[in-house]
């Protein structure tokens, strides 16, 4: 007889799932023979705990388009691997998770340890996962278990793609399926099928229209660019119009920040140029951008001006549109497709050549080619350095993944990504730690590309385990610590009264090899590049540890002045 356990791995294979993250215990531990049976079609990959098994699906799903399964016991999958779910949640990246309430075979009522059942005397899995997922299901028979989770494959598989958990009762993973299961169950095909709806024409035209006439049109590309591989697309559309290219944080190198076009990334800790381009426009146009405060100098009102500006919204999810700002025209659809649209259409080049003046002349006033040289004491680099460093580096099969903190403030303000969409950030929560599974995710999905992590040492601090799944699973994967010895970004806002923020030095490479890797010291600016080049060429996890100088800012990295 077929056990639930084996029907719910039949049912993701079936719906095209292809990799799963696990710690396991409790009711996973016992899934894992069903695993293993098919493990020719559904890879599961070992990680040290859930966070960074939360974080490497997230990507997973992400760069794929497809979700990715999250598998783990129940109090930990909805406390420890949160991280990864609730990034997902806010980023809109598919994700499947698997858990159980840890009741052992039925005890859940009489307070029995981890319990996640709801009852009294235990926690709540339910509880816990619904706030932070697009659909949440708890199986109590067999049959639930099997349908649970192909609806949960259509939930995060469908616009705007996010995480869908099945809580299974622990009791039921190993039951057997009954022959005549009631209510039916039938094959996935049938609940997965979709048509995605195609943008209003007309609506699609009267943007056009609007594009054709303005004198300062801008493009601002967010999340639904990236989710929808439209950057190449986009950047060719801009290109041939003149018309300038924004992004948010989520979307940063969405298109080549070298093209005449861009502008790069809107914010407080963005670029000038973007943010004076923005509030330059008499016509903005915000693709899959959610324009939350983030991004937009926490409403700066000379940024975004409803009213005094024209403003278009094009976003999956109409109910998007207008949310932050009100806007003039709401274009609900999938942002490739409208940009495929305006192309077909044929934008007036007319104006082109005086709009890349316009966008070269504010490039020069606000200095977008410049990165400041500055000081870092004696045996140490400044975060600039780094930053300096990786835009020599990067070539057209690299993948830069980034964590939190002031490498990533510096990298968001001073790189200019060279082509598009190569750049990973944690767009939905900034979460410490979520660099390096990224990047170990990153690799996975593409073994073909040179895969980076420039991260803090604190951030690297909480997840450097990954280093053991990269030996695993034979991942080349460089790891570049950007080590202040504490919270950089902390540190700095708190000027002299230090507390709570300093870290003792670690030595990294010595860390890195008694995990089984390997590593690089650097100590001055000239060391960098070249020893990420030779990180590289030595295969297997690295980490380049960088001595940064503990009193380097982020502050010279933020745009607040006028506008």
């Amino acid at each position: 007889m077929t056990k639930t356990n084996e029907r719910v791995v039949d049912t993701l294979i079936e719906a095209g799932v292809t990799r799963a993250f696990t710690l396991p215990g409790l009711g996973v531990t016992w899934s894992l023979p069903a695993f293993y049976d098919r493990r020719d079609e559904l890879d599961v990959v070992l990680t040290r705990n859930e966070w960074i098994a939360s974080i490497m699906t997230q990507v997973t799903g992400r760069l794929t388009g497809r979700p990715a399964v999250l598998m783990g016991q129940g109090p930990w999958l909805t406390t420890i691997g949160a991280i990864g779910i609730l990034e997902a949640h806010f980023a809109g990246s598919p994700m499947v998770v698997l858990t159980e309430t840890s009741d052992y075979d039925g005890y859940g009522q009489l307070g029995v340890y981890q319990t996640m059942t709801g009852d009294y005397g235990g926690a709540d899995a339910m509880a816990s996962l619904k706030p932070i997922t697009k659909y949440c299901t708890y199986a109590t028979t067999p049959e639930e278990a099997v349908f649970g989770t192909q609806m949960a494959v259509k939930h995060a598989s469908l616009p705007r793609t996010g995480p869908a958990a099945v809580i299974m009762k622990t009791s039921i993973i190993r039951q057997e399926m009954p022959e005549a299961p009631k209510p039916g169950l039938y094959p996935s095909k049938g609940y997965l099928s979709y048509t995605p709806a195609r943008p209003d024409a007309g609506a699609v035209a009267r943007l056009k229209d609007l594009l054709d006439k303005a004198k300062r049109p801008v493009f601002i590309a967010g999340n639904g660019v990236l989710a929808s591989n439209s950057g190449a697309a986009l950047q060719a559309l801009a290109e041939a119009a003149g018309i300038a290219v924004a992004t948010s944080y989520n979307a940063k190198g969405a298109i080549a920040e070298t093209s005449d076009v861009a502008a790069g990334m809107l914010g407080t800790w963005g670029m000038p140029t973007a943010n004076r381009a923005v509030a330059e426009a008499d016509l903005v146009v915000m693709l899959g951008a959610s324009m939350g405060p983030d991004y937009t100098r926490f409403r700066d009102p000379d940024l975004i001006r409803p009213g005094d500006q024209t403003l278009v919204q094009v976003d999956i999810d109409p109910r998007n549109a207008g949310w932050v700002y009100p806007v003039d025209l709401a274009i609900t659809g999938d942002v490739a497709d409208v940009i495929s649209m305006l192309a077909e259409s044929g934008l007036d080049a007319g104006p082109r050549a005086a709009r890349l003046s316009a966008i070269a002349d504010l490039k020069d006033r606000t200095d977008y080619h410049v990165l400041p040289d500055l000081p870092a004491a004696q045996g140490s680099v400044h975060h600039v350095d780094l930053v300096r460093a990786m835009q020599g580096f990067l070539g057209p099969d690299d993948i830069l993944a980034l964590d939190a903190g002031s490498n990533r403030i510096w990298s968001t303000f001073g790189l200019r990504m060279p082509y598009p969409q190569q750049l990973l950030v944690p767009g939905g929560t900034g979460v410490m730690g979520w660099g390096g599974p990224a990047a170990a995710a990153a690799k996975l999905v593409h073994p073909d590309k040179r895969v980076t992590c420039l991260s803090g040492d604190g951030g690297f601090m909480m997840t450097l385990q990954v280093i053991t799944t990269c030996i695993q699973q034979n991942l080349s994967t460089v790891f570049v610590v950007n080590n202040n010895s504490g919270l950089g970004m902390v540190r700095d806002n708190l000027g002299e009264r230090r507390i709570a923020v300093d870290f003792e030095d670690i030595d990294f490479v010595t860390v890195a090899e008694g995990l089984g890797g390997k590593g690089i010291r650097v100590y001055h600016p000239g060391e960098i590049r070249d020893a990420i080049e030779t990180a590289h060429r030595m295969g297997g996890p690295v980490v380049v540890d960088v001595k940064v100088d503990p009193d380097a800012s982020h502050h010279q990295a933020v745009d607040n002045g006028p506008l």
